[in-house]
């Protein structure tokens, strides 16, 4: 079928981000003589939000203690919040097909458990003005994924019926979502978790590069493209 919108993940999708994610939250734990974790670790305690990941990575004594995990929360955004760029990059290919569906007049959305100062920062400085229609992270009064509501609200908003959207993410938390929103779930397996996870969460279908975002979907403008600027 032709797909008239693509909603995708951000880190792990998108942009590669997983080092300064890593290296953030050690130096929160370094900052209050907590133990580190490999990089490998932090590819499963990440796609669940910044609350959740700070959860993971303390110790059990401090991950149970809600007024803790509120302090070390701050602690790490603060410290992310000077790291978001040393080594985050878009993964190579993902411009390309970006343009490719903007040109077609596809409305872009990025909806993500990143909290949202964060999301909006990143995708400012590594991705076109206007390349995107709405970039929804973790905000107060919305749920995370994989609750659907905030993708079905951005379906909604481009005027496209769930069945015709195409959702494009690297962990279960997306393959979920997208199919809570009776959207098509594609797994992307160039990000963060294993072919397996996707497999076992019913990924509609895997994709090895992000070429194949052109090469193995078919994508039809709706009507008259809302903006097909040059990006």
């Amino acid at each position: 079928m032709d797909f008239q919108a693509a909603i995708f993940d951000l880190d792990g999708t998108l942009i590669n981000s997983l080092e300064d994610l890593a290296n953030s939250a050690n130096a929160m734990l370094v900052s209050y003589g907590f133990p580190e974790h490999s990089l490998d670790a932090y590819r499963y305690f990440v796609g669940n939000g910044s609350q959740k990941l700070i959860e993971r990575c303390l110790p059990e004594k401090q991950a149970a203690d809600p007024m803790f995990v509120v302090e070390a929360l701050q602690r790490y955004k603060e410290i992310y919040a000077q790291h978001t760029e040393d080594r985050t990059r878009p993964y190579e290919g993902i411009l390309s097909a970006l343009r490719a569906l903007k040109k077609k007049g596809i409305p872009l959305g990025i909806c993500t458990n990143k909290h949202q100062s964060a999301a909006d920062e990143i995708v400012s400085h590594m991705f076109p003005a206007g390349l995107f229609r709405d970039v929804v992270g973790d905000r107060p009064g919305l749920p995370r994924k994989p609750n659907p509501q905030k993708v079905l609200q951005m379906a909604e908003e481009f005027g496209v019926a769930p069945n015709c959207v195409a959702y494009f993410g690297d962990t279960s938390v997306d393959m979920d979502t997208a199919h809570h929103a009776g959207f098509y779930a594609v797994g992307v397996l160039w990000g963060f978790r294993p072919k397996g996870e996707l497999v076992a969460h019913g990924a509609d279908l895997l994709l090895a590069s992000p070429r194949e975002i052109t090469e193995k979907l078919s994508f039809q403008c709706k009507e008259t493209p809302y903006d097909i600027a040059r990006v």
